[in-house]
């Protein structure tokens, strides 16, 4: 596993949890997110990097999320709670 290159990418995040049959982090956002924003999900152990393809907040599908919302973010993989989110 890789640290984050703390010059190239920015924490805007933490996941929360995790729902596996929908392959989807719930995460806290601490920085705003977009849908095409490329991002870094790293923790003990996760690392990986993807495209953001959807965000919803209570079902509603978002193009846009603020710092301080609790969103659901489709990842590639599973993620854990504390894995921390970073925008690339």
């Amino acid at each position: 596993m890789r640290e984050p290159e703390l010059l190239q990418e920015r924490e805007v995040g933490v996941v929360t949890h995790y729902w596996a049959n929908i392959g989807v982090a719930g995460v806290h956002l601490e920085a705003p997110v977009d849908v095409g924003d490329h991002i870094h999900v790293f923790g003990h152990s996760d690392d990986f990097e993807q495209t953001v393809d959807s965000i919803q907040l209570d079902h509603r599908p978002l193009v846009h999320a603020d710092a301080g919302l609790d969103v659901g973010i489709r990842v590639m993989t599973h993620a854990h709670p504390h894995d921390r989110v970073y925008k690339v």
